[in-house]
């Protein structure tokens, strides 16, 4: 077992003696369950063994034919344009 030195501020210090006084414990227990605590809640990550990369994923493409796809927007634009005129109904 290793012997350590640590700083605290007074007020954790404090709020830590109260904690032992109050469950009968040492303080060094407290230190200790409180590191074992932390150590188990935030356990260390492996290092990747290759970067991150952005998923990607295949749409499938343009299923309509280019000239179809042109025409499709032209009427479209023509509709929005002359929404009031019959042939466009």
């Amino acid at each position: 077992m290793f012997r350590t030195q640590v700083q605290i501020p007074d007020a954790l210090y404090q709020k830590a003696k109260r904690f032992s006084r109050e469950r009968e414990i040492s303080f060094t227990e407290v230190v200790r369950r409180s590191l074992e605590l932390m150590l188990d809640r935030y356990p260390s990550e492996p290092a990747s063994p290759e970067p991150w990369v952005l998923p990607t994923f295949d749409g499938g493409g343009i299923l309509v034919p280019l000239e179809d796809l042109k025409q499709h927007a032209y009427d479209d634009e023509t509709f929005r344009s002359f929404p009031h005129r019959p042939e466009y109904g």
